[in-house]
């Protein structure tokens, strides 16, 4: 999930707002359970909901997983106002 970061000194503090879109576009169950552990369901919804990209499969579980309509969520609105840059 991590390839392109020193995993080592990655700061799961500061980078939070990268390590929880990261774990949700690219995580299995687990990972996301643990992701949700540890930074709670408040700051997940919170970056989630503010997202600039997720993929759209991972959009549908986001919006699962912390119960808010996919309407909320800004990469949403971001891809039904700019359909032609978001692949499917």
């Amino acid at each position: 999930m991590f390839w392109d970061v020193d995993f080592e000194n990655l700061d799961y503090d500061k980078k939070a707002k990268f390590v929880i879109e990261r774990v949700f576009e690219r995580g299995d169950v687990p990972d996301i359970r643990n992701c949700r552990r540890y930074y709670g369901d408040e700051k997940v919804s919170e970056v989630l909901l503010n997202a600039k990209f997720l993929p759209e499969i991972r959009m549908y579980l986001a919006a699962a997983v912390i119960d808010r309509p996919l309407e909320d969520f800004r990469c949403y609105k971001l891809r039904q106002s700019n359909p032609g840059l978001f692949p499917y």
